[in-house]
C-alpha cells in the first residue's frame, strides 16, 4: 500500500442529504475516516449501526448530536464517541456551516439501519 498525503482536494468526494458533502480520507476494510460538510439547517436521518462504532470530531461550526434520549452540542475541537447499536442523529441547527470528521471502525457503509426501518 502506498503512503500519500490526503485532503479534500484529492480525496474521493460524494454528496448526501440536502446539499451535504463528504470526502473519504481513509477507506479500508478496517477503517473509515470521512470529512463532511453540512450547511445550516441540515440533518441526517436517525439511525444506528450494528457493528460500527464511530467518533465524530468538529472542525468548524456547532454540531447537535442526538444520541438516544440525550442531546449534545459540540463546538470546534470537541468530539463524541457513538458505540455500535446506539441510535443517533447529527444535525446543524446553527447559522454557520458545520465541518467535521467521522471515524468508523469497521466502516459504517452497509451497516446503517434507519430508525424507521428498525421499527
Amino acid at each position: 500500500m502506498t503512503v500519500s498525503a490526503i485532503c479534500t482536494q484529492n480525496a474521493e468526494h460524494y454528496t448526501w442529504g440536502d446539499n451535504c458533502d463528504g470526502w473519504h480520507l481513509v477507506k479500508t476494510p478496517q477503517l473509515s475516516v470521512i470529512q463532511e460538510r453540512m450547511p445550516s439547517g441540515t440533518h441526517e436521518a436517525k439511525h444506528f449501526h450494528h457493528h460500527a462504532e464511530q467518533f465524530f470530531y468538529v472542525l468548524e461550526g456547532i454540531a447537535t448530536m442526538r444520541c438516544g434520549e440525550q442531546s449534545f452540542e459540540l463546538g470546534p475541537n470537541q468530539g463524541i464517541h457513538i458505540p455500535a447499536g446506539k441510535l443517533h442523529q447529527l444535525a446543524n441547527c446553527h447559522d454557520q456551516v458545520l465541518i467535521f470528521t467521522v471515524t468508523s471502525t469497521p466502516p459504517s457503509h452497509g451497516d446503517r439501519v434507519n430508525a424507521t426501518a428498525s421499527s
